[in-house]
């Protein structure tokens, strides 16, 4: 009988247990918009240093295939990263534009590649101390000759061809090799600009004469026509709303994100290793320097 008992026991505990747990998902998913019917507008975080495309454009395209969700905000905190992810985001955003209002809200910053995303967008807001724009490109490169050989170090490099080690940490960069970078730059710094035209609707010469790395405030940003509006993400969510037709205030909702680690939230989601070959090497970045300085 006290064997009996005990099993009641434990079963009764384990179908709380049980009870518990539905009733707690259930919650979950009410609070992050899973229990809201009708119509909504989702806001999607784009942070930090953009590095890895893939959990963003994979929750776009999400988004982009759910018939509830008729506006989709962007809310751009991100000094910029690397060129490939920036335009794989941009890209994204330009196929979800295509099925949804696509509204993107600046806060802090968002120069740079951050500024690349929001120009595929319907419309831009930003607050009017935002930093943003940042139009251009860099690379970066260290010289470690005379301090390798102050301490009895020499490097040797053996290569296929000229170029192969360009950028190379172990001598001077020769004159043709500076060239040839910056042909490179200036060929991806003049896809930046087309984009921003495409984007905005202005000429390429008018986004030439200030792609120059310059920053701006959200307001002067609006005065160059590079933002639509000043405001907030309240202001973008309900702007994103009447430009999809939802009447009254909008259903919004947070796509279920991963539980974010001290790293990942530092760094926007970007891995570990995605943001090593970002600051490692030769990559050619749409970022803007020293962002908090």
């Amino acid at each position: 009988m006290i064997k009996c008992g005990a099993l009641r026991n434990i079963l009764a505990a384990f179908g709380a247990v049980v009870v518990c747990v539905i009733a707690l998902a259930i919650v979950i998913s009410i609070v992050s918009g899973g229990g809201v019917t009708g119509d909504k507008v989702a806001v999607v975080d784009i942070q930090g240093v953009i590095a890895d495309p893939y959990e963003i454009n994979k929750t776009l395209r999400e988004l982009g295939e759910r018939d509830d969700i008729k506006a989709v905000v962007l809310r751009i905190e991100s000094p910029g990263g690397a060129v490939g992810p920036s335009q794989e985001i941009h890209g994204e955003i330009l196929r979800l534009k295509e099925k949804k209002t696509v509204v993107a809200s600046m806060g802090a910053i968002a120069a740079s590649g951050g500024y690349y995303a929001a120009v595929a967008a319907d419309k831009i807001m930003a607050n009017p101390g935002t930093i943003t724009g940042s139009i251009g490109v860099i690379v970066e490169f260290v010289n470690a000759q005379e301090l390798l050989g102050k301490i009895g170090l020499k490097g040797y490099v053996v290569k296929s061809g000229k170029y192969k080690d360009v950028g190379s940490p172990l001598r001077e960069m020769e004159k043709e090799e500076r060239e040839l970078l910056q042909t490179l730059i200036n060929d991806v710094n003049g896809q930046f600009i087309k984009a921003v035209a495409e984007g905005r609707n202005l000429k390429t010469e008018e986004v030439r004469r200030i792609a120059d790395g310059r920053i701006f405030t959200g307001a002067q940003a609006k005065e160059l026509k590079l933002v639509d509006e000043l405001g907030g993400l309240s202001d973008a969510i309900a702007l994103s709303a009447s430009l999809a037709g939802i009447e009254g205030e909008p259903a919004v909702i947070y796509p279920e994100r991963q539980k974010m680690s001290i790293w990942k939230t530092f760094s926007g989601g970007a891995s570990i290793e995605s943001l090593t070959e970002l600051f490692t090497g030769l990559r050619v970045s749409y970022m803007i320097q020293n962002p908090a300085r």
